[in-house]
């Protein structure tokens, strides 16, 4: 057998621990190397191969003559536990081989002989070993920040602090992870121990190696008694707790008790705990007794793997702690798989009338983040937490869970909506609060973050409404975890680069662009990994930048980027008006380098569109090289990844891609990430988001995720782009409907933000309700059926609905081709008034989905194009403008000819046309433009003009939000 060993020496404690791959621990420390007479720590490692072994100086005395020989006992309990570990290892690297556990033992000193009989039973058993020695002097805080290292490596499943008692103290044994305490001496342990429960904790290998030979005496000693002299710590508790659950009778004294030599002389068995040079004399123990010595002192014998009475218990006792480390690894694996919900629903008491949104949500207290993460099966380490009631989780769970069978995908999408909004929100909310906390079924609600723009101007914000809210509403509507401000800093990272870029170019030589771009640093001139990609797709295959000819150092520095054709602009996330149309560069510095540019809102950034349908971080770093941000003068077009900004634009938004967890009224969990524009992008939450959700739910549990606008834009993206590009498939649509936009649709006068509703929105008519449930409410149905997917329509209750118009809309919904269709009262009753429609989506799930792409993306750009405009919208046919034409020449001659397309048109309309209601028909959809989001991954036509910066109104939401500087609350938001 084989030593491999590491030998540090730190010249301080806080030298960085490096979690690397590779050699037999899994652990190595970086740090300068100093004296070895001056060392502040040493780490040695032994691999599963060692040999060698030393003995600790422990006895076992028997007051009669054995027959068998001093170490019979210790052979015997050894040749089992180590048999039995060996097993138990076996089958565990059978199912898991790319498992080793390891052992990692700490100490004060450089004293290797613990080592040497942990590597000899380590040896036997297949396990790895690495020890560090800390000076003998060392610190509380030094052994603290060693142990919270360890703690944190997942590599390592067993922690043995072999140190002074005095160095022992509760914040060191309760700093250490009660899974990796594999001696069992923590507080927490200890109380397992005591109170039977050792599901979780660890039996102290001490006393177990105690126990053993007590258990395996000649003499049988249930129901006899057992003297522990000084046993009055952690050890003697343990040895207690265990003597007594098995039949026999423990008694503990102190060693200097008047009544030692009494207690000794009455006792079966006697167990001496304490420093070495503590015994009892021989006429002490009464004959057949025995006398187990437990010391701390340890000594080197070579052969003692033949065990005698003089070393067996260091041995039987490191053969019990190695039987723990294989068992902590063991209960690491099983963690690692998926975990039932234990979900604790939040009660809610609906008042009538219903309060305002901020006082429903204020009137609720959120459940802590990580007991909502513990209820769902998310392991604390994938969890960020931002406060109490918001956390990032990691993506390390797609690892974690990937065998795990996806829950079922509900996309909430909607009829043409009034320029109120119809509530798909609040269904979305509200249909999970029915699921999880009355159905009592696994859910997750997948939703966009609100943009700040309509927050604060006439929208407000999107945490659904009355009894249907994520919590707290404030949170989820304002900064939330910083996603957008991360968006914002990245998009305008670029902005700036573009124009620095142009400047440089416009002022600079070749040479002098090249000296500066590639500098010499110490005399070595180097090009950085992303300039070796420029050159790679520039066909120069060169890495020694002395190397590159003129020519080819004047295609690398210069871009070209033809002004007029850059199509990066800068972002903000406010409505502002003004700035829809700017000038740059007119400062005297920048030397005439003027330009006019824009800005749009920042969720209409298409960084914002990438982080919505990436599906890894290395996924969303290529997209973002990807984006192309203008074209050249030469025609050719200019990425992110040329202006050398994309590995900075990864860096910024490398936590912007882990979905916040949040939760609803009812204590039932939200995923809340991304929220890109429905109209100019796809309109839909992260892919992450809806993965990550549909792990967690398990296989009968429901993902239920929110696509923007109506039907014929948010759902047609969402099949069409998201499941394109994700592979996701969804079981079933609900569409969300409205009698008062069904009146809408059938004839009624025009619904504006901010003026009253006319009398037909109010009071009942069942003829224009009739009217919009035989055009855009079967139009949208025949939408979703195209894509062979199950509709379920919600119509979203408000308190001016009749039944009449309530009974009619469901009954000629499913006229329409529904599934069902259901009423629906969350918002005045919460989960309680979805719990039909939870169980529509339940029976609808449960039918057989026959999901397909409306087009094949192989197809010409045009004739995608045409396909959305006939089969979704309804239009004859499609008229490209001159403009549109070039462009759409030009992107298949760059190869972006197989993207899908993303229609950038009204949401007011099934047509061009925001006035035509209904289901307009007869119509031609004019192409005004054509342009294109490399990066996310679409082609998006422009249909009309469109907006990406909004403006604000006359009045808008913000005169009436205040914060009260006592109380801190929030007032007036919704």
């Amino acid at each position: 057998m084989k030593l491999s060993t590491i030998r540090n020496v730190c010249g301080s404690l806080r030298s960085p621990l490096v979690r690397q791959g590779g050699g037999v621990s899994g652990l190595s420390r970086r740090c300068p190397p100093v004296s070895p007479t001056n060392s502040r720590l040493i780490i040695r490692t032994a691999s599963a191969t060692t040999s060698g072994g030393t003995n600790p100086r422990v006895a076992v005395k028997f007051g009669k003559q054995p027959q068998k020989g001093d170490g019979f006992e210790f052979n015997t309990s050894l040749r089992e536990v180590v048999q039995g570990t060996k097993e138990a290892m076996v089958a565990l690297q059978r199912k898991n081989p790319a498992i080793q556990p390891l052992l990692v033992i700490i100490q004060a000193g450089e004293d290797d002989n613990l080592l040497e009989i942990n590597k000899k039973i380590a040896g036997r058993i297949g396990l790895n070993i690495t020890q560090i020695c800390l000076a003998k002097e060392c610190s509380e805080d030094e052994i603290v920040e060693e142990v919270l290292k360890l703690n944190e490596d997942p590599r390592v499943h067993g922690v043995y602090l072999h140190l002074p008692p005095a160095c022992l103290t509760s914040r060191v044994l309760n700093t250490l992870k009660p899974e990796k305490d594999v001696d069992g001496i923590s507080d927490l342990n200890m109380g397992r121990l005591v109170r039977g429960d050792l599901s979780k904790g660890f039996v102290p290998p001490l006393a177990s190696a105690v126990l053993d030979l007590l258990e395996k005496h000649d003499a049988p000693l249930e129901g006899k008694t057992v003297f522990l002299a000084g046993g009055e710590g952690p050890l003697g508790v343990a040895l207690q707790c265990l003597i007594e659950r098995n039949g026999m009778v423990a008694f503990k004294s102190h060693w200097s008790s008047n009544s030692l030599q009494r207690q000794v002389m009455q006792a079966d068995a006697v167990v001496l705990l304490g420093p070495g040079n503590m015994d009892v004399p021989p006429t002490w123990v009464r004959p057949g007794a025995v006398v187990i010595r437990c010391e701390p002192t340890l000594e080197t014998d070579e052969h003692a793997i033949e065990i005698s009475s003089k070393s067996g218990l260091g041995f039987l006792t490191a053969a019990y702690r190695t039987r723990n480390v294989v068992h902590s690894c063991s209960r690491w694996i099983q963690e690692q798989q998926y975990r039932p919900w234990h979900l604790r629903s939040l009660k809610l008491q609906p008042l009538t009338p219903v309060p305002s949104d901020i006082e429903i949500s204020r009137a609720q207290t959120p459940k802590p983040v990580d007991q909502l993460a513990e209820e769902i099966g998310l392991l604390p380490e994938e969890l960020e937490a931002y406060g109490r009631s918001k956390a990032k989780v990691q993506l390390s769970l797609l690892d974690r869970l990937h065998t795990q069978p996806d829950g079922k995908l509900v996309l909430v999408a909607g009829i043409t909506p009034t320029p109120l909004g119809e509530g798909k929100s609040t269904v979305t909310i509200g249909l999970v609060q029915a699921l999880s906390a009355h159905l009592k079924l696994n859910s997750f609600a997948c939703l966009r973050q609100p943009s700040q723009g309509p927050t604060f101007g006439v929208k407000g914000g999107a945490a659904g409404g009355g009894y249907a809210q994520v919590i707290p509403m404030e949170e989820f509507n304002l900064h939330l975890t910083g996603d957008i401000h991360a968006i914002t800093a990245a998009n305008n990272l670029v902005a700036a680069a573009i124009d620095a870029r142009m400047l440089h170019e416009a002022t600079q030589s070749d040479k002098a662009l090249f000296n500066r771009l590639v500098p010499s640093v110490n005399g070595v001139r180097k090009f950085s990994p992303i300039q070796i990609s420029r050159l790679r797709r520039l066909g120069i295959n060169k890495i020694d930048p002395a190397s590159l000819t003129p020519q080819e150092v004047s295609t690398f520095v210069r871009l070209d980027l033809d002004p007029s054709k850059i199509t990066w602009q800068r972002v903000l996330d406010t409505n502002d008006r003004f700035l829809r149309k700017i000038t740059v560069g007119q400062a005297s510095t920048e030397k005439g380098q003027i330009r006019e540019t824009g800005f749009d809102i920042a969720v209409a950034s298409e960084i914002m569109a990438i982080l919505a349908l990436a599906d890894s971080l290395e996924d969303m770093k290529n997209r973002l090289a990807r984006m192309v941000v203008g074209t050249s003068r030469s025609g050719q077009p200019v990425t992110a990844e040329d202006l050398g900004v994309s590995g900075a634009l990864a860096v910024l938004m490398k936590d912007a891609i882990k979905p916040t967890l949040m939760q609803t009224l009812e204590g039932t969990p939200v995923f809340v990430h991304a929220g890109p524009f429905a109209n100019i992008a796809h309109g839909n939450s992260s892919v992450l988001a809806d993965k990550l959700a549909l792990k967690l739910v398990g296989r009968d549990g429901f993902v239920v995720t929110e696509a923007g606008f109506g039907a014929d834009i948010g759902m047609e993206k969402f099949f069409n782009i998201k499941c394109r590009a994700s592979g996701l498939r969804p079981n079933v649509v609900v569409l969300v409907a409205t009698v008062r936009a069904l009146k809408m649709h059938g004839g009624g006068p025009n619904v504006s933000a901010g003026a009253p509703l006319p009398r037909e929105y109010i009071d009942e008519n069942l003829s224009l309700v009739a009217g919009g449930c035989h055009s855009n409410l079967r139009k949208q149905i025949q939408i979703a059926d195209v894509f062979g997917v199950p509709v379920v329509v919600a119509l979203n209750v408000f308190k001016t609905d009749t039944q009449a118009e309530i009974d009619l809309v469901c009954q000629l919904a499913k006229e329409c081709g529904a599934s069902d269709a259901v009423p629906c009262h969350h918002w005045a009753q919460g989960g309680r008034g979805s719990i039909e429609l939870a169980q529509a989506v339940n029976e609808a799930a449960s039918r057989p989905s026959n999901f397909q792409f409306l087009y094949n993306k192989e197809m010409p750009i045009v004739e995608k194009i045409r396909t959305i405009a006939q089969r979704v919208y309804g239009a004859d046919d499609i008229e490209l403008s001159p403009e549109a034409g070039a462009k759409i020449d030009y992107y298949n001659q760059q190869g972006y000819g197989t993207l899908p397309i993303c229609m950038a048109k009204t949401h007011l309309s099934l047509s061009h046309m925001p006035d035509k209601k209904g289901a307009p028909t007869g119509f031609v959809l004019p192409i005004r433009d054509v342009r294109a989001s490399i990066g996310a991954g679409f082609i998006y036509p422009l249909v009309g003009t469109m907006s990406t910066m909004p403006g604000l109104p006359t009045r808008p939401c913000f005169y009436d939000i205040d914060l009260d500087p006592v109380t801190e609350e929030i007032t007036g938001l919704f």
